[in-house]
């Protein structure tokens, strides 16, 4: 059974630094694409960060040189989140899917992905 654990929110406030971690139950972990998603209230899912496979991450415009994804080998992935804007503010998630699934283009898209974690807050102020 995939199970995806989200940890590391919190209030911070503006410039400051969080890291989230995800701890992902996954068979073969390493045939996975990972990607931190995050939700507004009111808003639409957007896609944050993914890692297609190691050394292919991407990332959505507003958060390129302020925040980093990357995975170890044994199943957790991270996101390292620094200089956060009040905008940041969102409840934010992690997400598996095969890598079959999806091309590294389209691994920002929440509809292109199987597993969900329950999702942990970030509230910047």
């Amino acid at each position: 059974q995939v199970q995806l654990v989200e940890s590391g929110g919190g209030s911070v406030q503006a410039g400051g630094s969080l890291r989230l971690s995800c701890a992902a139950s996954l068979y073969s972990y390493w045939r996975y694409c990972m990607g931190w998603f995050r939700q507004a209230p009111g808003k639409e899912r957007e896609g944050v960060a993914a890692m297609y496979r190691k050394g292919a991450a991407i990332y959505e415009d507003s958060v390129k040189g302020r925040f980093a994804i990357s995975k170890d080998n044994v199943g957790t992935v991270y996101l390292e989140m620094h200089s956060l804007r009040p905008e940041d503010t969102a409840m934010y998630y992690c997400a598996a899917t095969p890598r079959w699934r999806v091309t590294r283009a389209q691994s920002l898209t929440a509809t292109n992905y199987d597993f969900w974690g329950q999702g942990t807050q970030v509230t910047v102020s």
